[in-house]
């Protein structure tokens, strides 16, 4: 069963710390995710814990898990922040981000995105094509700008994850050929803008094992050398993110062995780390009502009022989420969860043994903190769920559940 700390069963009915999640399906309506203030807390110190020898930037990856009150909770706990967009920079700025902590990363950021970035002096652009850089060095020349600026490289390191979230192999659009390094410099000694302050990797995102992690940085350390034997000081060493949290029977990730590496390897160099799934992943569930138990040629389906638009993980990535009852049942049936959007991708899980479940009862699809709410849409002009943040026995409403007004709102 996919509990934690933060979720857990009492006399039958299962909590989020010291709230029974029935209770607040009730009181604030399903589907809604329900986030765990202090499992959040607990994950950002056990990494921060775990890589403590090496004291690095950690910039959490506000990809994963974008509401403000998460990243405002994690900024008082002293997070840095990764983003790879303008709406994510504008939320920063919302809560107050010091923009010395903040590293801007993508692939295929506009000028518009640049000019803000510039603007607003980030401790590190991360440059990922010769096109970009070149854009970058004019935009900063025309504005007579100075920035910081971090290289990610491509180490063509395979992963064992899901080909969709995994980014650092040489068929992928993500970083720069490492052959490139020629051609990068040619483009940077023309300019006085830009000052090259570090080199950096994002292999891909859900990796359990860490060897990729530890192949990939002595690449980059390979790569360092050639760099500094022609001129430039490097600074940091941003290893991005990418680490994954167990979703069925997994083994977790080795951090300990990841960190030891790093401290064995990183000689002086600063080290920012990009957390994002591991932070937020396992803190939170989505909630859901069972609308009917229909049988279809002796198949069972338990159809919710949750959907794929409120939780696309399992339809996108065939992703497994643990699904379990909010009240312990006897009994048991194989069923589909499946959602009303009128797809047949529509759905939570394929062929799962749960208790004997009727119209009414609730369903809690676990490990639903990252890559979840932040993927919603309005698709079949369904609103999007309400965000419930626990903190002990107290809910706090971080997101209110949309309306059909909100729906129409911009539309002509």
């Amino acid at each position: 069963m996919a509990l934690t700390q933060a979720f857990s069963y009492r006399n039958g009915q299962l909590f989020c710390e010291d709230i029974p999640l029935a209770g607040l399906a009730d009181q604030f309506g399903t589907p809604c995710y329900v986030y765990s203030k202090n499992a959040i807390l607990r994950n950002f110190h056990t990494f921060r814990t775990a890589f403590e020898a090496v004291d690095p930037l950690i910039c959490y990856a506000v990809k994963a898990n974008s509401n403000l009150s998460i990243l405002r909770l994690l900024k008082e706990e002293g997070s840095g922040f990764d983003v790879v967009s303008a709406g994510e920079l504008y939320r920063l700025k919302k809560i107050g981000g010091d923009p010395k902590r903040i590293v801007f990363s993508g692939v295929g950021k506009t000028v518009e995105e640049l000019e803000m970035a510039l603007q607003m002096s980030l401790f590190s652009l991360n440059v990922e094509s010769l096109e970009e850089l070149e854009t970058l060095i004019d935009l900063a020349e025309h504005k007579d700008v100075r920035q910081d600026i971090s290289i990610r490289l491509n180490p063509d390191v395979d992963t064992t994850t899901h080909p969709y979230v995994a980014t650092g192999f040489r068929r992928h659009k993500f970083g720069l050929d490492v052959n490139h390094v020629e051609k990068i410099i040619g483009l940077l000694r023309q300019s006085s803008h830009l000052h090259l302050v570090g080199l950096g990797f994002h292999i891909g995102s859900q990796i359990l094992n860490v060897q990729p992690f530890l192949d990939a940085f002595l690449k980059l350390k390979g790569l360092v050398a050639e760099f500094e034997t022609l001129g430039f000081v490097i600074e940091h060493l941003d290893l991005g993110g990418g680490i994954g949290i167990p979703y069925q029977d997994e083994t977790e990730p080795d951090l300990n062995r990841y960190a030891e590496f790093v401290k064995e390897h990183r000689g002086e160099y600063r080290i920012v780390l990009e957390p994002g799934r591991f932070i937020t992943g396992n803190t939170a569930v989505l909630l859901n009502k069972i609308l009917y138990h229909k049988v279809n040629y002796e198949k069972h389906f338990l159809i919710v009022d949750g959907a794929m638009n409120d939780l696309l993980r399992p339809s996108l990535y065939q992703a497994y989420h643990e699904v379990l009852p909010l009240e312990q049942k006897e009994g048991s049936i194989r069923a589909d969860v499946v959602g009303p959007v009128c797809e047949t991708g529509d759905f939570f899980a394929h062929d799962r043994l749960l208790p004997l479940l009727k119209q009414g009862d609730y369903l809690a699809i676990m490990n639903a903190g990252a890559y979840g709410f932040v993927a919603a849409s309005n698709y079949n002009s369904r609103p999007r769920a309400a965000e419930i943040l626990v903190d002990g026995d107290r809910p706090q409403v971080v997101r209110t559940r949309e309306t059909f007004q909100d729906l129409i709102r911009g539309e002509q």
